[in-house]
């Protein structure tokens, strides 16, 4: 009898649009993978289970892994066992691979770098202009029953002031085109990148995050997660922030230190933020973040800026054809993580 190679999809959001799991809505990855045995991780109705002895037991013997909040953990590697050749994040962040534990067991990393960078980009503008132009109080004191011009604040004339965008990578330059010519300058702090990079977005490259922060009216983080950003928006950084600025995070929850963040508002050191990303994924089962919620200078979205239609079914597609390569052992061309690169 024919063994098919099997592959697990531990959490694919696009499954459940309904709260429950439809297999029938797979039909972009029965296409791609056909004869594999396509697996897909438990689900409860409420959630994924992305740990567990379920979670373990729909991995045994799979030949690769598709994550996409799941943390890969040295139990789920386990449970796959000796056949597993890679582990593919359906995303851009690659934090949650842990690419150095895959690469002591020699099995291959994949993301999709490059996807959702658009989306990101208009979401991360989005959020920046609805504070500066303090949108938010507007709709909710008119939809309310007050007519009022004043109401939230008078905005700042943009082109007086600087915009700060940390890492400068595909998404940080992508705000930089979009996002910049609305500021008179930008500023940018990204280690890893020669100074004249940022020369040739319009926007100029600063020695330090101290410095960027100082300097920048609304900053915006579009870093990578590793130990050296991990926390980075902490109590040092929004003592040395500008008075007054805002803060966009579309990047990674564990960035922004929530206790930090919700003293930097009460206290007015900074005026407002607008926040995709929070760790934990949900904030409200974290009391820290209840002040920053509630605070009527913030602006929350649920992780959703990567989305739109196009990104998710080319996200689905690039996923599935890595997926087929893999087992194919034909060269992935975009989107190979080597473990120096989990940053």
């Amino acid at each position: 009898m024919t063994v098919l190679p099997a592959v697990l999809y531990t959490d694919p959001p696009w499954l459940v649009p309904d709260g429950r799991p439809d297999p029938h809505l797979a039909g972009i990855e029965r296409a791609t993978l056909a004869g594999v045995d396509l697996r897909f991780g438990p689900h409860d109705g409420i959630r994924y289970a992305n740990t567990g002895s379920t979670l373990n037991a729909a991995a045994t013997g799979v030949q690769v892994l598709v994550v996409y909040r799941c943390q890969v953990t040295p139990e789920l590697l386990d449970a796959a066992g000796p056949g597993l050749q890679a582990v593919v994040r359906q995303g851009v962040g690659v934090d949650n691979l842990h690419a150095e534990q895959l690469a002591e067991r020699g099995i291959a990393a994949y993301n999709i770098p490059d996807y959702c960078v658009a989306e990101v980009a208009a979401h991360t503008a989005a959020f920046a202009l609805a504070l500066e132009r303090r949108l938010i109080p507007q709709h909710l004191g008119l939809t309310s029953g007050t007519f009022d011009i004043y109401a939230g604040g008078v905005p700042r004339r943009l082109s007086d002031h600087t915009l700060g965008i940390v890492g400068f990578g595909r998404i940080g330059r992508a705000v930089a085109r979009l996002l910049g010519p609305f500021y008179g300058r930008t500023l940018v702090y990204d280690p890893y990148l020669g100074a004249d990079l940022a020369e040739g977005y319009g926007a100029k490259a600063v020695p330090t995050l101290l410095d960027l922060l100082a300097g920048s009216d609304l900053v915006t983080l579009h870093c990578p997660l590793d130990e050296t950003t991990d926390g980075m928006l902490d109590q040092a950084a929004f003592t040395a922030i500008r008075p007054g600025a805002y803060l966009v995070n579309a990047a990674r929850g564990r960035l922004v230190d929530p206790d930090a963040l919700a003293a930097a508002l009460a206290d007015g050191q900074i005026a407002g933020a607008a926040l995709d990303v929070f760790s934990p994924e949900n904030p409200h089962t974290d009391p820290r973040w209840k002040p920053v919620l509630e605070h009527p200078g913030v602006l929350v979205t649920s992780h959703r800026a990567f989305l739109s239609a196009q990104a998710e079914t080319s996200g689905r597609r690039r996923v599935a054809q890595i997926v087929r390569d893999v087992l194919d052992g034909t060269p992935v061309r975009v989107g190979t993580v080597q473990a120096r690169t989990m940053r």
